[in-house]
């Protein structure tokens, strides 16, 4: 959304906010442990030389440092790293990509090493199976989502879904922010899990195209790590009935400049920003109360992750049914209210 007015606009409530922020340091939650991500040679990893068979599993390090990302991106034919942990010896063993839909291979079987994995050559939604002679394992989890290259989008569409222009083409600035790839959406993908708390219909695009499939969206990683961190502050962790409404996720260019009081360049062009209403007190309620606990965990994780910097509005006035806060990881801080 649009910057709005100032965090001086709260009044009462924005004092006591910027009180609570202040002292924040003395305010601890529940927490998940650290989850550091794996580099390029800690993509597999031995646990027992003497077990046999395939005896895989995904590394927590797959799913993020929230623990709670249950997807990974990758571009087609690309180099991925995904973290698995193995039983045995790493001869003989292999891997290969299952489609999301199904339990057919696509491509042959490649030989898994310490070096990162080889992603699909088309875009989609895959499952890795993990081979060692006649024995086959698919891990349900994560699921590796083959992006189409943002280059394939020609006059602001692809394959009829209708995009729009950034900023960077426009002003042909090859410095400036744009999306790597979009993930391509159909019917049937509308429900595949991108974290613990959310799915891909989530970060679809509100216009005016539900007819069109399939329908594409920018979606960035980091976004998803650092909401997944801030449910677990909240205790989602721990009680998986944590409610959460996403009211907007990735929004086209074209769509955007419809929305109104949406800033030009909003951060959600780029897939790295969410506005959800959580029920931060499980009280099933939505109310200032559960936003202003949303947006002290938001204090609480970028101080913890750096790397996760970015902005944070809270929206309250009578145009909206319920208060709602905009949170996104553009890596650096901004604050606002509307």
């Amino acid at each position: 959304m649009g910057a709005g007015d100032r965090w001086s606009s709260l009044g009462t409530i924005g004092a006591g906010l910027l009180f609570c922020v202040a002292t924040v340091g003395a305010v601890r939650f529940m927490r998940p442990s650290e989850l550091m991500p794996a580099t390029f040679n800690e993509v597999v990893s031995r646990k027992d030389s003497s077990a046999t068979g395939v005896g895989a599993s995904a590394s927590a390090e797959a799913f993020g440092r929230s623990g709670n990302v249950m997807v990974r991106f990758a571009m087609p034919g690309m180099a991925v790293a995904f973290p698995v942990d193995v039983s045995g010896t790493l001869d003989s063993l292999q891997y290969s990509w299952v489609r999301f839909e199904d339990t057919t291979a696509f491509e042959p079987a490649r030989a898994l090493t310490v070096n990162p994995t080889i992603a699909p050559s088309r875009p989609g939604f895959y499952r890795i199976a993990l081979i060692r002679g006649t024995e086959r394992e698919i891990l349900p989890e994560p699921i590796l989502a083959v992006m189409v290259p943002f280059n394939q989008k020609i006059a602001g569409r692809l394959n009829g879904y209708k995009i729009g222009t950034y900023v960077a083409e426009r002003l042909g600035q090859s410095d400036h922010d744009r999306p790597e790839g979009f993930i391509e959406v159909r019917p049937e993908l509308l429900d595949v899990p991108v974290s613990r708390h959310l799915r891909l219909a989530d970060f679809v695009t509100h216009d005016d195209q539900g007819a069109v499939w399939p329908k594409y969206v920018a979606l960035n990683p980091k976004l998803l790590d650092k909401l997944e961190l801030v449910f677990n502050d909240l205790g989602g962790a721990v009680r998986p009935e944590l409610s959460v409404d996403m009211h907007s996720g990735f929004r086209t260019p074209l769509h955007n400049a419809r929305v109104p009081r949406s800033a030009n360049d909003s951060r959600h062009q780029y897939g790295d920003a969410a506005d959800l209403a959580i029920d931060a007190d499980f009280d099933g309620h939505i109310t200032m109360t559960d936003e202003l606990l949303v947006m002290l965990a938001v204090e609480r994780v970028e101080e913890k992750h750096p790397d996760l910097t970015g902005g944070l509005g809270l929206y309250y006035s009578r145009r909206y049914p319920t208060p709602y806060v905009h949170i996104d990881a553009r890596g650096r801080r901004s604050r606002w209210t509307g």
